[in-house]
């Protein structure tokens, strides 16, 4: 088992859930079950079992629920990164995390579900990281292995992994698992207040630092109430 490059994520767990209403009416998002278990226990089990020992959890959206959730978990060790008074988007999330985070840390969506290919995800991203060329590296799937996705894609990659965006008009050949390992070089000089991620990727494009890793398993976009089904009958046959 080869070294991973970091033993911290950070879990993004504080969106609203617009797209899995009804559901979020009552709940977060994170806490909504897929085969029996909830999403941030998906996310939250797969980091155990890659050995990453720290997990920093950012909340907002019925918060209470999310920080009561976790208490009940011992590994990996979980810390809050509280948004209550304002929702800071992904990029906002990571600035308002930083001094939780090491450098680098891997960072994911808490509504990600996926199988593992012969090796798990995290160490993929970690057999691939360079820290002198890379300020985040993304794990992709091509669309044969990403289940209820129904976009264009999201980025085409180069021979040696740099990153581009889906051209206008375009399918892009890869989609972006939402797993990411990431090097604090990124989030220098960052906008005030809440922001995308991708105004910190861009800049990376820009300066040929944002690469991506094929990912060997299959992922799942568990988007809206519609996906849960087809994706517990997915994990329930695998």
């Amino acid at each position: 088992m080869s070294t991973l490059a970091s033993d911290t994520a950070m879990v993004l767990a504080a969106g609203l859930g617009t797209r899995m209403r009804p559901l979020t009416e009552t709940r977060p998002k994170p806490l909504v079950e897929v085969a029996g278990k909830p999403l941030l226990d998906h996310a939250l089990d797969r980091l155990a079992e890659a050995g990453i020992t720290r997990a920093v959890v950012n909340v907002h959206h019925f918060a209470d629920l999310i920080e009561a959730h976790v208490k009940e978990r011992d590994r990996p060790a979980v810390t809050i990164s509280d948004e209550r008074a304002l929702l800071m988007e992904t990029g906002g999330g990571l600035i308002r995390a930083q001094a939780l985070l090491p450098d680098p840390f891997f960072c994911l969506n808490s509504d990600n579900v996926w199988l593992d290919g012969p090796r798990n995800a995290f160490a993929e991203l970690s057999d691939v990281w360079n820290a002198e060329r890379m300020d985040a590296l993304l794990l992709l799937v091509p669309h044969d292995q990403a289940s209820n996705f129904r976009g264009k894609g999201d980025f085409h990659m180069d021979a040696q992994g740099r990153l581009k965006r889906r051209r206008s008009g375009r399918i892009a050949p890869f989609i972006f698992t939402g797993v990411q390992l990431v090097a604090k070089r990124l989030l220098r000089d960052a906008p005030d207040g809440p922001f995308s991620t991708n105004v910190l990727w861009s800049r990376a494009i820009e300066e040929g630092r944002l690469y991506g890793a094929a990912f060997t398993g299959q992922w799942f976009e568990v988007g809206d109430p519609a996906a849960i089904a087809p994706t517990e009958a997915a994990l329930n046959g695998a």
